[in-house]
């Protein structure tokens, strides 16, 4: 069993298209990517939509027992069978979402990545090992990347990977298992959450910590941005925290 707290906070003004979902052994974090201005995405049904209906599809398979990156491909298959052939599923821009998973097993924790969420491991001896897929910080020119150059290497070798329309993707997700002996916690963020740690030098092990509290940590992300501003990007983006303990018994 694991115990989960969170929070998700959208952008002032804006519809959330982060999405947290737990069962008694579970939890899934999405991030959905925002559509870029102007663009025609060749779906009638928004990234709030999509976050939703994946998450769901996840909660139904992920108490199976399966390997996640194959429960997270039946999600994403789930998914775009679920747009109901009413949408433009081979058009680049069609709406997708970061995945971050964690699911108690026997006597071991579970994890996922895909894209820039972040599932962080807080060890015994104080340590946290942060396992998150940071191809999308890696592309080719560096930062501003153009919309042109996203569009040519999302779920592309030598790109970057997300859910959306593509089930090959869960199989480029970073995975792994830790025994929960080890751990004092773990956490899962999108990266609305992590900027405290990349962008406002807060420690990853009191970013860890904070996660106990989701909402102070949310809270304490949106005066930082307010008060330091970004260094690219959004002034403001959806934030999720959720918090994993371990109950005895």
């Amino acid at each position: 069993m694991l115990r989960v707290s969170y929070a998700s906070a959208a952008a002032p003004g804006r519809a959330n298209e982060d999405y947290v979902l737990a069962g008694p052994s579970w939890v899934v974090v999405l991030d959905g990517a925002t559509p870029a201005p102007g663009v025609e995405p060749g779906c009638r049904h928004g990234v709030p939509w999509l976050v939703r209906t994946l998450a769901g599809a996840l909660a139904a398979g992920i108490e199976g027992g399966g390997p996640l990156p194959e429960v997270l491909a039946a999600a994403i298959t789930a998914t775009m069978e679920a747009h109901g052939g009413s949408c433009d599923l081979g058009n680049p821009h069609s709406p997708s979402a970061t995945a971050a998973l964690a699911r108690r097993r026997g006597d071991r924790l579970e994890y996922l990545v895909l894209c820039d969420s972040a599932v962080a491991l807080w060890r015994r001896d104080g340590s946290v090992t942060v396992v998150r897929d940071d191809r999308l910080d890696h592309l080719p020119g560096g930062r501003p990347y153009s919309l042109e150059l996203v569009t040519s290497l999302r779920n592309r070798p030598g790109g970057f990977w997300v859910a959306g329309a593509c089930p090959e993707a869960a199989g480029q997700a970073l995975a792994g298992a830790v025994p929960v002996a080890e751990l004092r916690g773990a956490a899962l963020f999108t990266d609305g959450a992590t900027r405290l740690a990349d962008w406002y030098g807060r420690a990853w092990e009191s970013l860890v910590a904070g996660a106990a509290e989701p909402e102070k940590l949310l809270a304490e992300t949106r005066e930082q941005e307010r008060a330091r501003g970004v260094p690219h990007g959004k002034l403001h983006d959806d934030a999720t925290a959720a918090w994993v303990s371990f109950p005895p018994g």
